[in-house]
């Protein structure tokens, strides 16, 4: 081919805990944007300690009755702008040092096991739904060495999604940068696609 576009988008990174992949989409999910409603006036828990977990757990008070927020960690990763709002809210509870252990149920969530990172202590959480916001991690495996990467793994473009190799554009939740939104991506795709136009018309 005389050019490439990579949209191969991001995987978000699993919990691979017992529970996790059996109740995905019955209790399990992965945006709280999608999901939150379906959980109105329920317990959720959300896993993370970035600023997606945080802000996932401020979206979540729109609906849920209560959001127990669940970090690995002693401290979250988050901005402190965003850290002051989740202390702020109420409605979220925060448990640090702690690890999720298995989701369990019958047919839908109905509780999940934890353990505290320090201590190995064993407790229970009663709940509704897990938001598991871990993080995403962008599929460029493939990549590796080819094209230039960040740190992450996103693909570096410039103002054209353009790589640091000619010819080979990326788009969407792949390249550095994005929102992460279909919307965007679309956007991307077109914006990808015109300038791909543009170097093939000049570069042969």
């Amino acid at each position: 081919a005389r050019a490439l576009i990579i949209a191969s988008g991001t995987e978000r990174i699993k919990l691979k805990v017992p529970g996790e992949a059996e109740f995905t989409g019955r209790g399990v999910s992965y945006c709280a944007t999608c999901d939150g409603p379906f959980f109105k006036d329920k317990r959720v828990a959300v896993i993370g300690g970035g600023n997606a977990a945080l802000y996932e757990a401020l979206h979540l008070t729109k609906f849920a009755s209560r959001v127990t927020l669940i970090h690995r960690r002693d401290a979250f990763r988050a901005t402190r702008a965003v850290q002051e709002r989740v202390a702020g809210n109420k409605n979220i509870e925060i448990l640090l040092d702690t690890v999720v252990d298995s989701i369990a149920g019958e047919s839908r969530v109905s509780h999940i096991n934890l353990k505290n990172a320090k201590s190995d202590a064993a407790s229970t959480l009663e709940t509704d739904g897990v938001f598991v916001a871990a993080g995403l991690i962008p599929n460029t495996r493939f990549l590796q060495e080819k094209v230039k990467l960040d740190n992450k793994g996103s693909v570096i473009v410039d103002e054209k999604l353009e790589s640091s190799v000619k010819g080979i554009f990326a788009a969407g939740d792949v390249r550095i940068h994005s929102i992460r939104q279909v919307v965007t991506a679309a956007g991307d795709g077109a914006h990808a696609a015109f300038h791909v136009r543009e170097y093939l018309e000049n570069a042969f």
